[in-house]
């Protein structure tokens, strides 16, 4: 094990995200290893780890000044031993090839997770999408499809959106790729309801946090109601997670974005929430400007420069970090475990450092990985899939109970395959190891392929 990692730092040392994504899986799967020698033997590490293909590729657009602007664009299509590849599109700033194999290679795990025949998949593109122009975007949007739709398909590979990818860019990729093949296909998710989108699908990854948290909370007899809750970032997921907090009885104390946080000590309401998804969806403003409104609300400026993240040092409950990754480390988290914090549930991928997972796996606390916790979006993609293989829609109510029920389905495989491997409690070994095997077994039946 400790040779693959090896040669995979060799092969791409710039590569950082990937290389603590693959570290914190093959460590957890060691003990599947043991118990499989036949595993060894096919080499499933070697290729469960090497992305079945990547497509890089430029994309030239042009702004409303008339400059020419060339951005990268993305696609790893990382394992399709369940199904065709599936995960979201990343338009952001930071995005590079070892963020975006990182993102696949837990999409890969996270799908095998849902219950539902999906692959893993990942893809985007360095371009920043705050301050462009309705026009720029599309003209963007455009450029990036006239290349991915070679590559992609309803049965081959379904992309969603993500960091920097809502309903309009998704409308606008799909209308190229509309016109491109000429056909009308369910090749994209997150889709207007108009036209193919499911009910639920804004709101499922949130939601689904949500309700693996009170999982986990149930698992020591205990609810969400009246627990003061940290909550990171201000995007659809927090948004979401927010409103099923609120929905089940919790307090919601802070929200952020990369400018800085809010800390409201009076909560965050539905009135609150309902201008904090002005700000952002609306206007595309800042969470500073929450305290125009609300002067009470305290707002902190993101500093670079300190070595721990001052949202996190507020006492609370529970905490949802749902902004980006590694946005937690080794300090905050035994700051949160001192302040009260006894459950973590992730909505962003990977937003905990591998320090700080350790902290939270030898306190004992509920640690809910993204992977895991964070599954209710492409569930629910799973789902839009489904529906529009069969040109239906179903009712609001049906697909969230779909949601939730695949949610406890989640967590209970993950509690099993911790108690089997005798790691009970440990939601990161049993999120791993069950995503894992599914996986694997699916590769042996299929051959060297």
């Amino acid at each position: 094990m400790e040779q693959i990692v090896s040669r995979i730092v060799q092969r791409d040392p710039e590569q950082k995200e990937f290389h603590q994504a693959v570290h914190e899986v093959l460590e957890t799967v060691r003990p599947v290893l043991e118990r499989n020698p036949e595993f060894r033997k096919q080499a499933v590490l070697e290729r469960v780890v090497e992305p079945e293909r990547v497509l890089m590729f430029r994309v030239p657009w042009m702004d409303d000044q008339g400059q020419v602007h060339v951005n990268r664009g993305f696609r790893v299509e990382m394992n399709s031993a369940i199904g065709p590849y599936k995960g979201g599109l990343r338009f952001h700033p930071s995005v590079s090839l070892s963020i975006i194999k990182f993102l696949a290679f837990e999409q890969v795990f996270k799908n095998s997770l849902t219950t539902l025949h999906m692959g893993g998949g990942k893809g985007g593109s360095d371009f920043d999408p705050k301050g462009r122009s309705d026009a720029e975007v599309m003209r963007f949007c455009q450029a990036f499809m006239a290349e991915l739709f070679r590559h992609i398909g309803p049965n081959t590979d379904v992309p969603a959106g993500d960091i920097g990818v809502g309903g309009r860019e998704i409308g606008y990729l799909f209308g190229m790729y509309k016109k491109l093949r000429n056909e009308f296909t369910g090749v994209l998710t997150g889709k207007s309801l108009a036209w193919g989108g499911s009910l639920i699908r804004p709101e499922a990854t949130g939601y689904g946090v949500v309700y693996f948290a009170a999982e986990m909370l149930a698992t020591r007899g205990d609810r969400l109601e009246g627990k003061n809750c940290l909550v990171s970032g201000s995007g659809n997921v927090a948004q979401f997670t927010t409103e099923k907090i609120l929905e089940m009885g919790g307090r919601v104390l802070t929200l952020s974005d990369s400018s800085g946080y809010i800390f409201d000590e009076e909560g965050i309401d539905h009135e609150k929430l309902n201008h904090v998804k002005e700000i952002k969806n609306i206007r595309r403003g800042r969470i500073r400007e929450y305290c125009q409104r609300y002067p009470a609300a305290v707002y902190v400026e993101a500093d670079p420069d300190l070595e721990y993240n001052p949202l996190w040092t507020h006492r609370a409950d529970c905490a949802f970090p749902s902004a980006t990754q590694n946005e937690i480390n080794a300090r905050d988290a035994q700051t949160m475990v001192e302040n009260g914090v006894f459950l973590v549930c992730e909505g962003a991928n990977m937003p905990s450092a591998p320090s700080a997972v350790e902290v939270f796996v030898e306190q004992k606390i509920l640690y809910g990985p993204g992977k895991a916790a964070n599954a209710g979006g492409v569930a629910v993609s799973g789902l839009e899939m489904a529906q529009n293989s069969m040109r239906l829609n179903w009712p609001r109510a049906e697909v969230d109970e779909r949601l939730q029920q695949i949610m406890k389905c989640i967590h209970k495989t993950c509690v099993d395959a911790s108690a089997e491997y005798g790691m009970e409690g440990n939601y990161v070994a049993g999120a791993n190891i069950a995503g894992f095997v599914n996986v694997v077994n699916a590769m042996l039946d299929q051959g060297l392929v």
